[in-house]
């Protein structure tokens, strides 16, 4: 039987159906960048998308092309360039079926091999558009390295570009010769195993002009290595990563180079000449020269002088070069206004009372530490399954007050019933920011809220409440369409419909399906709870928001929100690096921003982990709304030049800093993550006599956190502090050191953080010249303690655990104040309490020289524990009011009571609604909360009797 051939409607059907596939996947392609073309144009920021994109494809199409003309232009070339062929040997008739097999197909054997290599060189070039970008728009930096007195822009912004150029070269060159050696083999030019001469005239011109192309290149590299000796890192003792020019450098390497220019640029002459001598001699000699020259001079020669000349008097050698780094380092790290202040460690006021009294006002102390009071927001304010607080909250002022600010946000995973409409169209969003008072708790050890409930009530007045972008929501929502949203359920179930234009719009079927593609969820072409209206919103973090709008921005490890405007305004600082800085040490930001707080919380790590710098500026605020998702970019660092360059590359997409208003500024701060990197810098580089650094004798560490057992970094603290001088607290950044290797206190440093203080950024700088203990042997002695070993005694028998909080250093009077707090969190416990507070003050000049006669105590409040530290009855001790007079309550006594009341009327009404749907564990959870809001009431109006004595708060900031 026959099988005939299929029918004509069987091939269209197959031509119709592979079109079809063909398009599909054309779609499929197209899906991703159509989705963020619109994502950047709902944001407001296409010409970033643009001026990207545009760039990306003229690095391909123009290194591409010329990577494919290249090598296209040397087969065709060897091809043109083939001998007649006449009596073949051996080697050629073996290689004539290659040729007969090759030939009907030759010119797309060509296209082929060009459009490859052409493709791989400019994909490699798209990924250049940074290097691109900064060498076409660099900014001056107006600074000259001390070497070659050349313009710092021209290692940060010429240099990269100029190494790719070579890179691109060398690559088209070794390609070229490799395709031209291989036609011409293929067609006879060369001859390996044949008699006579091994290569024609022809081909050997052309391989030597490419082999003079590659040499001429080496010579362009030797001349480059010259100026990339000053950002170049090796290792040396005395800094351990070392950046720039050393003694061996600048006498060995240097002239070496310069020498190996000349000698690389005369064997490029000898290459280009054999095509009129016709002969390899003079260029292989030339050639083998200068492999020699590079062995000899470029490597035997360094080597004996740094083993004959520098070793002997390493010190004197390296001095000027080292002064060199240092100064480099201070100034691209912008630390050069860190300097040391000597600090005694030794107390200037004797008198206990005079000592109490200025404890009261050198600081607010911070009992409420927000890397362990997370679970007590979250089980006092989360409120529903469905909320969720961050691991670490963040430090801000309100109202001139330290607080610890958290926001109510969305936790995906507490939704009672999960499916796809609940998940991404009914709940959408978090709701509220909870603040308590940083210097204060309840007589309970709970936070004194001055912002809570659902929705929230307290000083904030009125305020956008909804949290559509936070650091918690990385799923997308579908929002504002047909399908009502959750909005919150108190006293009932609260629906709302977004109103806003955030997101982009799903009413086009075109875009619904672009979205059913790159999410891969079909249910978005056909789901009919997409409809007019429905607005589909995703890239919801603060961080990724801001790395997509700058994607030349490194993004701080913490966001933080502040209620500005009546909006929820995250606030995101944004650093511009470079590693190109000349002579200025390297840094691995993920190393030097890594402390116990950073450790297993992705949400706190830096960005660029392994993102090695030699050069940082916290160039830019940015902001993201909580609610609208929109982003804003302030310029702050109006000098910085890489910034400059940047705004060049993409010009109106950085408002000036004079646009930041007055409200978002009291909340602007100096960044952690800068600070965390200054600081390590500093353990060294606060030494600047190269003697001195060299030798490592006033070397410093950042000391491990003693409250952590698992060894890293004590991070660093936010905390209103006066410095020694100052007449007034500044909202600062502080951290301490220890010497290299030992456990007393080195050094400690504060930076103003306040971004409305005319000192903003200003580092105080102290170095401890006296034996003062370290925050390690503060710990140590508090643990050794007789009333802290009962306290845990205690603790453990009521089956709880103790965690012990941040641990404050405060200069006071020549000496230093350790302030820690101590929590207690019952095993059936949902959170920590404060129950107990930790105060040390170490002083150098004890009675008989004893630095372990230092004073520390352990109390059940700061007043009680300041008094006992000092000795006195201080601040605390209330004045007895006149004879026939009523005490007055405490201040904060009504506004608690009413608290209460309010959230004891709250747990009733949600108890009474669990009662008649029947949730019998909400029922049981409000039950709970009564009890517990009931309890705080009554001890709230026992404060509020006539009878009553006015008490101090239970903590304070000094009383």
């Amino acid at each position: 039987m026959r099988v005939g051939r299929p029918s004509r409607r069987a091939r269209t059907l197959l031509m119709t159906l592979g079109v079809l596939a063909v398009l599909a996947m054309a779609f499929v392609m197209f899906a991703g960048f159509w989705t963020d073309w619109l994502w950047y144009r709902s944001v407001a920021y296409s010409s970033v998308f643009t001026t990207t994109l545009w760039t990306k494809i003229g690095l391909f199409a123009v290194f591409g092309l010329l990577m494919a003309f290249a090598v296209g232009l040397n087969i065709w070339l060897a091809h043109r360039l083939r001998p007649p062929l006449s009596a073949m040997s051996l080697e050629q008739q073996s290689l004539d079926r290659y040729r007969m097999g090759i030939a009907p197909f030759k010119k797309w054997v060509l296209l082929a091999v060009t459009a490859l290599v052409g493709l791989i060189a400019g994909a490699s070039a798209s990924g250049q558009w940074r290097t691109w970008l900064m060498w076409v728009n660099g900014v001056k930096f107006g600074q000259k390295d001390p070497q070659f007195g050349l313009d710092v822009a021209f290692y940060a912004f010429d240099l990269p570009w100029y190494r790719f150029l070579l890179a691109f070269g060398f690559a088209a060159t070794i390609l070229s010769l490799i395709a031209a050696a291989l036609t011409h083999y293929l067609y006879g030019g060369l001859r390996i195993t044949s008699p006579g001469a091994r290569a024609t005239a022809a081909a050997t011109g052309h391989l030597s002009v490419l082999l003079g192309v590659f040499v001429s290149l080496k010579a362009v590299a030797y001349w480059l290595d010259r100026y990339g000796l000053a950002v170049k890192s090796s290792d040396f003792k005395a800094t351990g990563n070392w950046t720039g020019l050393r003694y061996v450098d600048a006498n060995a390497y240097l002239p070496a180079k310069t020498i190996l220019f000349c000698i690389a640029a005369i064997c490029a002459v000898l290459f280009f000449a054999t095509l009129w001598r016709r002969t390899w001699q003079l260029p292989v000699i030339g050639f083998g020269l200068m492999v020699l020259s590079a062995v000899l001079i470029g490597g035997l020669y360094p080597a004996i002088v740094q083993k004959f000349q520098v070793q002997p008097n390493e010190q004197a050698k390296e001095a000027p070069y080292i002064q060199k780094n240092i100064d480099a380092t201070r100034k691209a790290y912008a630390i050069d206004g860190a300097k040391p202040e000597n600090y005694s460690g030794k107390s200037t006021v004797k008198a206990k009372d005079r000592l109490r009294a200025d404890s009261q006002t050198a600081a607010s102390y911070r009992l409420l530490d927000p890397n362990i009071v997370s679970p007590t927001f979250q089980q006092l304010e989360q409120k529903r399954k469905y909320y969720q607080f961050p691991m670490t909250l963040d430090v801000d002022r309100y109202q001139g007050k330290d607080t610890v600010i958290g926001l109510r946000e969305l936790n995906i995973r507490g939704i009672p019933k999960r499916n796809w409409i609940n998940d991404h169209f009914t709940y959408t969003h978090g709701y509220g920011a909870i603040m308590a008072t940083g210097t204060q708790t309840d007589a309970n050890g709970s936070p004194v809220f001055t912002e809570s409930g659902l929705p929230t009530t307290g000083e904030l007045k009125t305020y956008e409440q909804r949290i559509y972008y936070g650091e918690k929501t990385d799923q997308y929502s579908i929002v504002g369409g047909p399908q009502k949203e959750l909005d919150y359920e108190e006293n009932g179930e609260k629906t709302t419909s977004y109103k806003e234009k955030s997101g982009v719009s799903l009413s086009s079927a075109f875009n619904r399906a672009a979205y059913a593609v790159a999410f891969s969820e079909p249910q978005i072409l056909y789901s009919g709870a997409i409809g007019d209206g429905s607005r589909i919103l995703y890239n919801r973090t603060p961080k990724e928001r801001v790395e997509a709008v700058a994607p030349w921005l490194t993004i701080d490890g913490d966001a933080y929100p502040a209620v500005v405007g009546g909006r929820i305004q995250w606030i995101v600082d944004a650093y511009t690096t470079t590693n190109g800085y000349p002579y200025a040490s390297r840094t691995t930001l993920g190393d030097t921003t890594a402390d116990s707080l950073t450790v297993g919380n992705q949400q706190r790590a830096v960005v660029a982990q392994q993102n090695q710098v030699n050069y940082i500026r916290n160039s830019v605020k940015a902001t993201v709304d909580a609610y609208d998702g929109s982003v804003t970019l302030y310029q702050w660092d109006t000098q910085d030049p890489v910034l400059k360059t940047w705004m060049k590359a993409f010009p109106d997409t950085v408002k000036p800093k004079s646009e930041i208003s007055g409200p978002l500024m009291e909340h602007l701060r100096y960044p952690q993550d800068m600070f965390k990197v200054q600081r390590e810098l500093l353990t060294r580089y606060h030494v600047t006599d190269p003697a001195q650094f060299y030798s490592g004798s006033d070397a410093w560490q950042v000391p491990d956190d003693p409250t952590n057992k698992e060894g890293n970094a004590v991070p660093p603290y936010y905390l209103s502090m006066k410095m020694p001088g100052d007449t007034a607290q500044r909202f600062s950044l502080t951290t301490t050191f220890t010497p290299n290797g030992r456990p007393n206190l080195g050094g400690f440093m504060a930076v103003d953080a306040d971004a409305t203080s005319k000192e903003y950024g200003r580092m105080r700088l102290l170095r401890v010249t006296e034996d003062v203990p370290g925050p390690a042997q503060v710990q140590s002695k508090l643990n050794g303690l007789p009333s802290v070993a009962q306290f845990v005694r205690d603790m453990r028998g009521a089956d709880s655990d103790i965690q012990y909080g941040n641990l404050l250093t405060v200069p006071l009077d020549g000496g230093f104040l350790y302030v820690e707090p101590v929590y207690a969190q019952g095993r059936n416990a949902l959170y920590p309490l404060l129950k107990k507070v930790a105060v040390s003050y170490v002083d150098a000049d004890q009675p008989g020289g004893d630095t372990t006669k230092d004073v520390t105590v352990f109390e059940d409040n700061l007043t009680a524990a300041l008094n006992a530290v000092f000795g006195v009855e201080g601040p605390s001790t209330p004045t007895p009011p006149p004879p026939g007079t009523t005490p007055p309550p405490p201040a904060s006594a009504d506004a608690e009571l009413k608290q209460a009341i309010a959230d004891a009327q709250k747990a009733y009404d949600a108890g009474e609604a669990a009662l008649q749907k029947q949730d019998w564990s909400a029922y049981g959870k409000a039950q709970e909360e009564l009890q517990t809001a009931l309890q705080r009431a009554a001890e709230a109006g026992a404060k509020l009797k006539p009878s009553a004595p006015a008490t101090p708060p239970a903590e304070g900031s000094g009383g």
